[in-house]
């Protein structure tokens, strides 16, 4: 029995939570949110707790088990409080700004780079360096700053780019001065 898979999920209060065979689906105050099980994965729900249970004891069942935990851990607690990333923008007249359904990154090209923002995702820029990604699901608030972290990733000589708040980016020297000492052979 995989030891992720054991521990009992705590429901939030708001939180409801409807298993079906082979499907769960999850809503609260931030949304719904669904999953497929997989038909050795059964969820009961007993009292304010959910627990997960797997049909096989074999490694790859175990696996699944605890896989299949976690990602519901994610989905009750995605609609109960909602997961967020920010990202920070380094440069000299890097900015990003929203236009309406879309986000314009000026980030060094010679044009801004206009991006959709998809379903269930708000994007908020509080100042122009900074953009901070909310939703309900946990993977796609990834993909998304994943996505847009992509479009200029951190140099490691001045390091300009988009990064993740408090993302260290560890710095290379740049061409060191040769000097005036240095003779041409002969």
């Amino acid at each position: 029995m995989s030891r992720i898979g054991r521990a009992p999920i705590p429901i939030p209060s708001g939180v409801t939570i409807k298993p079906e065979p082979g499907q769960l689906f999850v809503e609260g105050p931030k949304g719904k949110l669904s999953l497929r099980l997989p038909s050795t994965i059964s969820v009961a729900i007993e009292g304010q707790q959910l627990k997960v249970a797997s049909a096989n004891a074999d490694k790859p069942g175990r696996m699944m088990h605890g896989l299949h935990r976690a990602l519901i851990a994610n989905m009750v607690q995605g609609v109960a409080t909602g997961f967020s990333k920010e990202l920070e923008i380094v440069g000299v007249g890097y900015r990003a700004q929203l236009q309406g359904k879309q986000l314009s990154l000026s980030v060094g090209f010679s044009h801004p780079v206009l991006v959709p923002i998809p379903d269930g995702i708000t994007v908020e820029a509080p100042k122009p360096t900074v953009v901070i990604i909310k939703g309900s699901d946990k993977q796609q608030v990834g993909q998304f700053a994943a996505n847009l972290r992509r479009i200029a990733p951190p140099e490691p000589y001045k390091g300009k780019g988009i990064k993740y708040a408090g993302e260290v980016i560890r710095r290379k020297a740049g061409k060191a001065a040769t000097g005036s000492g240095a003779k041409a052979a002969g």
